[in-house]
């Protein structure tokens, strides 16, 4: 949960202190009278009021407003309400998130200060730039912007405007770059001693929460509560309070303090519902149902995600909600309720996949703002300081701000439809089908198809006896010193690209991969659907192995390279076979076959096959086969060895026996 803090707090304060005057009557009447008054500076400062007032709650009428101070400043020539004024158009395409068309807006005015060399609103503009940049995650030009703003504001010795710059560049470092968060630490330290020394609430507030958010993750909790108190002293009781609520609610249950983290949870639930804050009471919720795991209360767990997921899903809270999904599934597997569980770890890898996407969302939005703003630059001039150009620039601007306007609409429509579709969607039988079957894709990667249809149906597994299965193990020799002189990375590449061939054989052959441990790969035929034909499979994939290995090492032999040798073991007898664990499934196989085959293997030689009198008597009219003696295996006792040869040649005089009898 990003909870750090820009300098938007700040936006409006120039614009408030220069249009006070406005502000005292009821917006309807306001509108009515707005044009009644005469064509004059005050109702320029009234129009960019009125769009003020509409920023947050409807952008468009904001901008329109803000269109006709335009056109009014320009009339009357009124340079400084017409640097407002566009002002005022940016702050209601920033609302509408059409962060390009406000980059020129705030451009715009930005231009009109410069001609004026009024420094207070160039320093104002520069700080909303690089809001603006910020949102975009555009964070070295915010960072520039923010930087050119604290450089005026130093000279002008504005402490306000010095913190709020300070606190800007230091959101900047700290958007999603933890790199960078040593740096965010001390612009955000600078930014707190200049608010500490104005006594300015609102920047003391938002700075200790954001150094107390990165001390916490830090791992540094006594330097984290002590800056979260502090700005929770500022913000008792408001909206913004429940962060910092949230946050020591979540230092103090990693403590192990769970009342005290408790006590801050339910606050910020207390405050959030009584402000009708939906998204923070979702947070809270969730805050809460993790501390209650923590204690191993898991039934008042269970209760406080699935409120935490009612609301979220009734707003479209797509972060939030993947968190929840997350912790029923773990909390319902540890329980025992497999069913419930895959229900919820499907919803979360549908959740995670959205969010994926919106990810690369984001990240398309942002090349469209670059390009965007870029035609923009180039289309008219945005950067100039002609004054003769900055007119023609403001006419043809008016142009095309209703056709940008629409594309931003646009583009909040199709975001927010799109979140619609899918909280309603996938209730729907087809988005059901497809989120299951993707998961049932993933679950085969882990598990027999029938026991994870097994686990899909009834919720559980159930453990199953098989009388005669035939287990394979391979691993390689003197891979110690082979792992010696490889790089990690390199050994892993190594082990992929024989283990991935392997996977190919045993498919061919219909036998089930088990598992790999270090360079032993185990797989077995016979299960989980039983037939006659495993022990000839099974020495049929595993002589297959051994050919791929032999032309491997021809290969390497050729580039002056040293092959990998492989040993090979098979033994057929019975197992049990089921699933282990409950966070993380596992199919798996037990009992005295799966030793002997393992014996099998290390009593085996590179390049050979060694088989198991057991084994060696269901394949011996299709191989020939050489006796090695005995080993001894553990529970067992002695137990013969052969060495798989060439395939038995069948006669004509053999095949008329075979068909007479």
């Amino acid at each position: 949960m990003q909870l750090i803090k820009t300098s938007l707090f700040t936006i409006f304060f120039f614009l408030q202190f220069l249009f006070a005057g406005g502000q005292s009557y009821e917006l309807e009447k306001r509108i009515k009278n707005v044009e009644k008054l005469p064509d004059d500076t005050l109702k320029v400062n009234e129009l960019i009021s009125i769009s003020l007032e509409y920023c947050a709650t409807d952008p468009k009428e904001s901008i329109l407003f803000g269109e006709k101070a335009i056109k009014l400043s320009k009339e009357i020539r009124f340079p400084k309400g017409l640097g407002y004024a566009y002002k005022s158009v940016g702050f209601g395409y920033y609302y509408l998130a059409n962060y390009s068309e406000a980059v020129v807006q705030f451009q715009n005015s930005l231009n009109v200060f410069d001609s004026l060399n009024f420094k207070v609103g160039i320093a104002n503009i520069l700080s909303n730039l690089g809001n603006t940049y910020f949102n975009v995650s555009e964070n070295t030009k915010a960072i520039e912007f923010q930087l050119q703003s604290l450089k005026i504001s130093e000279e002008l010795n504005d402490s306000m405007r010095i913190g709020t710059a300070l606190n800007g560049i230091g959101a900047a470092y700290n958007n999603g770059n933890p790199e960078t968060e040593d740096l965010a630490l001390e612009y955000f330290l600078r930014a707190l001693t200049i608010f500490n020394t104005i006594n300015y609430e609102e920047g003391i507030g938002t700075a200790t929460m954001n150094i107390g958010e990165i001390f916490m993750k830090k791992n540094m909790p006594d330097s984290a509560i002590s800056y979260l108190d502090e700005s929770l002293k500022v913000y008792s009781g408001t909206r913004d309070s429940t962060f910092p609520l949230i946050m020591l609610g979540e230092i103090y249950g990693e403590m192990g303090d769970f009342d005290q983290a408790l006590m801050y949870q339910k606050r910020a639930l207390e405050i959030a519902r009584e402000l009708e804050a939906n998204l923070e009471i979702v947070q809270s919720l969730l805050s809460i149902a993790k501390t209650k795991e923590k204690q191993k209360n898991y039934n008042e767990s269970i209760e406080y995600y699935h409120q935490a997921e009612d609301l979220a899903d009734k707003i479209a809270a797509i972060e939030p909600l993947k968190d929840v999904y997350k912790g029923l599934a773990s909390l319902y597997a540890s329980r025992g309720n497999y069913k419930s569980a895959y229900s919820y770890d499907t919803m979360y890898s549908s959740v995670k996949d959205l969010l994926y996407n919106s990810d690369n969302d984001k990240k398309i939005q942002q090349m469209f703002f670059n390009n965007n703003l870029e035609k923009k630059q180039s289309e008219i001039g945005l950067l100039t300081k002609d004054k003769e150009l900055q007119e023609a620039v403001i006419e043809r601007q008016r142009a095309i701000n209703y056709a940008t306007a629409a594309i931003g609409v646009l583009l909040i429509l199709v975001i927010f439809g799109a979140l619609n579709r899918y909280r309603h969607a996938r209730k729907t039988n087809s988005i059901i089908k497809k989120e299951r079957d993707r998961s049932k894709e993933l679950l085969l990667n882990i598990l027999p198809e029938e026991t994870a249809h097994e686990l899909e149906t009834s919720g559980f597994a159930k453990t199953h006896l098989y009388e005669s299965v035939t287990v394979l193990f391979t691993d390689f020799k003197g891979f110690s010193s082979i792992a010696a002189n490889l790089t990690p990375q390199a050994l892993v590449g190594e082990l992929n690209i024989y283990f991935c061939k392997f996977d190919q054989i045993v498919d061919k052959y219909g036998l089930e991969k088990i598992k790999t441990i270090g360079d032993a790969y185990m797989c077995a035929g016979g299960i989980p659907v039983v037939n006659n034909t495993h022990p000839l499979n099974a020495v049929k994939a595993a002589l297959e192995m051994q050919a791929y290995m032999e032309k491997e090492m021809l290969e390497r032999e050729s580039r002056g390279e040293k092959g990998w040798e492989l040993r090979v073991g098979i033994h057929t007898g019975s197992i049990v076979a089921g699933v282990v664990g409950q966070k993380k499934y596992a199919y798996d196989i037990w009992g005295d076959t799966v030793n002997v085959a393992s014996r099998m293997e290390s009593g085996g030689e590179p390049g050979k096959v060694n088989i198991s009198a057991s084994t060696y008597e269901l394949i011996k009219d299709k191989y020939e086969c050489e006796y090695r003696g005995k080993i001894s295996a553990k529970n067992i006792g002695e137990v013969d060895m052969y060495f798989v040869g060439a395939k038995v040649e069948v006669t004509e005089h053999d095949l008329a026996i075979t068909q007479g009898a």
